[in-house]
């Protein structure tokens, strides 16, 4: 399977998560590091909105990059297993939790990121471990970004 076939199936996979949550779901036009936004327009007191990083991947991968830093609440989405019989898990992070574990994981003492990103494309038990309190499901997803109020509340 190709990139931008991995990358469609974990997008659309991750859509139907939020649909699910009964969120609804903007695809921006152009690519500025927002893959997709994710809103609660029947949300008491306000409209919120927040953009999402998504990083699909047929195994697992994890990565943290600088350059998200300037996007307030920025969730990132990781989607695993995509094409997989198994079923596809998905955890998502604000970019300050990303760090976090980042920093729990000693990437954030690399050379790698010293210069801004750090990524794998195998994952240590530790770090899935890590991960767990940040896989996804529809209500999960729906508690999210109804939390975020700062990240587009009108």
């Amino acid at each position: 399977m190709d990139t931008q076939t991995v990358e469609l199936l974990g997008r659309n996979r991750l859509v139907e998560q939020l649909l699910e949550a009964g969120l609804e779901v903007a695809l921006p036009l152009r690519d500025h590091g927002i893959d997709l936004i994710a809103y609660a327009d029947r949300c008491e007191p306000s409209f919120v909105a927040c953009p999402i990083q998504m990083k699909a991947a047929t195994l697992k991968s994890f990565g943290i990059d600088r350059k998200y830093e300037k996007f307030p609440n920025l969730i990132h989405a990781f989607v695993w297993g995509v094409g997989a019989v198994e079923e596809v898990e998905t955890y998502a992070l604000t970019h300050k939790e990303a760090v976090a574990v980042g920093h729990a994981m000693g990437y954030t003492c690399t050379a790698s990121w010293k210069a801004g990103l750090y990524t794998t494309s195998n994952p240590s038990r530790k770090l899935v471990k890590l991960l767990q309190q940040y896989r996804m499901t529809p209500p999960r997803w729906l508690q999210l970004v109804t939390s975020l109020q700062t990240c587009g509340g009108l």
